[in-house]
This record gives C-alpha cells, structure tokens and sequence, in this order.
C-alpha cells in the first residue's frame, strides 16, 4: 500500500527516499519545497481550473448539476489564481530533473492563463494536446457550443533541455505505424473506473481517466521514473504509475481524497516486466490512425475498409478490449506474441506493431496484423479485427 508521510517527515537536506510511491499530506507549495532538488523526471498537474461557477446549475429536467464547486476551486481573483499558478510552477521546476518534462492539463476556464505563466517563466512548449471526450457534458442552457474537449501542455523546464523522454518509436508503433497525433480520443472518467463513496456520490468531481494517463506515462517516461503529481486528487495517476512500473509521488491535503488514493492505489497489481519493455530504434515504427468518424450519409460516397474510420492497436488496450500480457496467436496458433503496455508485440526476442512483427514471425516482407493476430475467447480464437469493430461501433455512435 503506498504510503501517506506529512510534511515533518520530509527533510529536503536529508534527501531521503521515504517520499517515493507516497501521498504526502499538505499544501502543494510547501509540500515541493520539501522535495529534493532535481528528482523528478515527470510532472503531471492537474490543478484547480478556477470555473468561478456563478450559482447553482441544473439539467433542462431541473434535476441538480454535480458541477465542481469545492473550496480548492475557489480563488478571489485572477490575479490570486495566476499568483498561485506562478508559485507551484516555480516549485515543480526546481525539483525536475534537468531531462525532465512537466504535462498540465486545463480547461478554457484556466489553461490559457497556464499557458502564458509557463512561457513567461521559460519554460518550453513541446506541445499542446487535445483531449477529445467521446462523452461530455452537455451544454444545458444551449446559448454556446457543446465543450466537448481539455487541453494538456507538455513542456520542458527550459528552451535548452535536451535528453528527456519521448518514446516515439513505441508511440508509433502503437498507432499502427502512424506518427500520433496530437489530438487524442478518449472518454471522461465513468462506470466501475469512477471513485464513489459509500453515498454513491462522486469521490472526486474531476476523476481522469486512466487511459490519458496511461498514454502520457508510455510516451514519456521509462520504468523506473518518478512521476509527482502536485494535485494527486483520487490518486489516478498514483494507480497508473504504479501498475506501469513507474515510482510516483503525489501531493494532497484533503484527507478524504488521500484516504480514496491510498485504498486505489494498493488494490493496483503492477504488470510483469516483459509488458513494460519501451520499444526504441528504427524498427520499432507501428502505427494508430486518427479516430476521426466519417461523415454522414450525405457524405457517404465511398464504401468498404478503406472507408471505415482508422482506429489503432493501442486504442484496444486504452479500452480495456485487451490487457497487456495477452498472448495473440495466428489462427493455426503456430506463433504466438505477448500484448505489451505501450501497444507493441513481443516474441522471440523480437518487437513491433501488429503488422511488423507479424510479417517478422513468418518471414514476410508485409502482413496485415489485424487479420493475422487472433485473441482467445473461451475456446474460440477470433481475429483482434472484430475488436476493433467494437471500437468503430462505439465512435459511429458520437455521429
């Protein structure tokens, strides 16, 4: 179970170890001043969005909107919030290694005003990421557009950083061979994945998905790294991180919250080391196409798979259709590969998307993996193509 230190316990001098795979209780600020300086080789913050809700809302059935209206999201003005902002961006910077990367997430409400506070302490802007949800909130009131999406930015500590971590190869590979791109498709946070209390309520009103941490921990950490989370909330990033391989840190001062994470986070089985290998090098390029849905059928001209909406291997493993540390095998069951964690496949020494190490296993020059690799159910073997039907089924319902 991970552990829950105060800040007494922590001796920056000292240096000690004792703050690793913990919640430490308190207030973010103070809590990074106690951390050791360059120690962290990822940041991922998810700090208050300061949504300044003016009243209660509610659905057109008048039924009560559970909108975010706790303290932690209560600032007096923008200038408190951006004063605020300024400070733990100052405190995650010091205790970052200088190959480190810091990802934060926000709404329109705040990740503007995040956005310029980042430059303006020099950091530099690798990207910016569009989480797209498959499932948002309507906009009850119909006076704007639905706000459907969040943006993270990723951002080194300085315009000179060099040597931090970004697994291309395996990000790739997990696309089927397709460079990812920066817009990314995933749910909000539901079902048995969400924290509720014994009231049925949510635990946390802003609960992530482990699918978008998942991805931002296989992009650019290794087994191993230290992973801070500054607003460690319900601990999602905590449970990731731990089933990844990953040390992580995390920082709270609500007890119940810490109380929600610790019980997480210690129910969390890490996977086994041969699903956490990083595919590196040139040939580990495998590929995952924008899950962008067709138009229409005012649009509908061309017909068949060429038509369908591109949806790749690691979108299977993000949804849960398939876990890592499955064994595929071709229908005769002759080869068979293990399911990593970053989305590629492993056998024999060997590693590469779907369609790579497929042809590899045969001695082809090409191979279709989605035809070729099949997936034991009960005692059928099915091709992994019918899973990614499901995923198509699902994305021709947002239309």
């Amino acid at each position: 179970m991970s552990s829950v230190v105060s800040l007494a316990e922590i001796s920056r001098a000292a240096r000690p170890l004792n703050w690793l795979d913990s919640i430490i209780k308190g207030d973010c600020v103070a809590a990074l001043n106690a951390l050791p300086d360059n120690s962290v080789d990822v940041v991922f913050a998810d700090p208050p969005y300061n949504l300044q809700l003016g009243g209660t809302l509610h659905r057109p059935d008048q039924s009560l909107v559970d909108a975010v209206d706790d303290d932690w999201d209560q600032f007096a003005s923008f200038e408190a919030y951006d004063a605020f902002t300024r400070a733990w961006l100052l405190a995650c910077r010091r205790v970052l290694k200088p190959t480190g990367t810091l990802w934060v997430i926000g709404s329109y409400h705040n990740i503007f005003r995040v956005g310029a506070i980042l430059q303006d302490l020099h950091f530099w802007v690798l990207n910016d990421i569009i989480w797209r949800k498959t499932n948002p909130m309507p906009n009850f009131k119909g006076r704007r557009f639905q706000n459907a999406h969040e943006t993270l930015i990723w951002a080194t500590p300085n315009a000179k950083a060099k040597g931090y971590t970004f697994n291309y190869e395996a990000m790739k590979a997990a696309n089927d061979d397709v460079q990812m791109r920066s817009d990314w498709l995933f749910p909000i946070c539901s079902g048995s994945e969400r924290l509720k209390g014994d009231d049925g309520k949510k635990v946390h009103p802003t609960q992530k998905p482990e699918a978008l941490l998942a991805r931002i921990l296989m992009a650019s950490t290794k087994p191993g790294d230290v992973v801070l989370d500054p607003f460690f909330g319900s601990g999602t990033t905590g449970a990731v991180a731990k089933r990844l391989g990953r040390h992580f840190v995390g920082i709270e001062r609500e007890q119940d919250y810490i109380d929600a994470a610790a019980e997480r986070i210690a129910a969390v089985e890490p996977l086994g080391k041969a699903t956490l290998s990083v595919m590196t090098g040139k040939k580990a390029e495998p590929r995952v196409a924008a899950v962008e849905p067709l138009g229409k059928a005012t649009l509908s001209v061309m017909t068949g798979k060429k038509a369908e909406p591109r949806v790749a291997f690691n979108t299977l493993i993000e949804s849960g259709l398939i876990k890592p540390g499955t064994v595929l095998t071709d229908a005769k069951r002759r080869y068979s590969a293990i399911v990593r964690a970053d989305g590629t496949l492993a056998s024999g020494g060997e590693a590469g998307s779907i369609h790579r190490l497929g042809a590899k296993v045969q001695g082809l020059d090409a191979c279709n993996g989605w035809t070729f690799w099949h997936f034991e159910d009960g005692s059928v073997l099915k091709p992994i193509d019918e899973l990614r039907s499901v995923i198509r089924n699902d994305l021709a319902k947002l239309n």
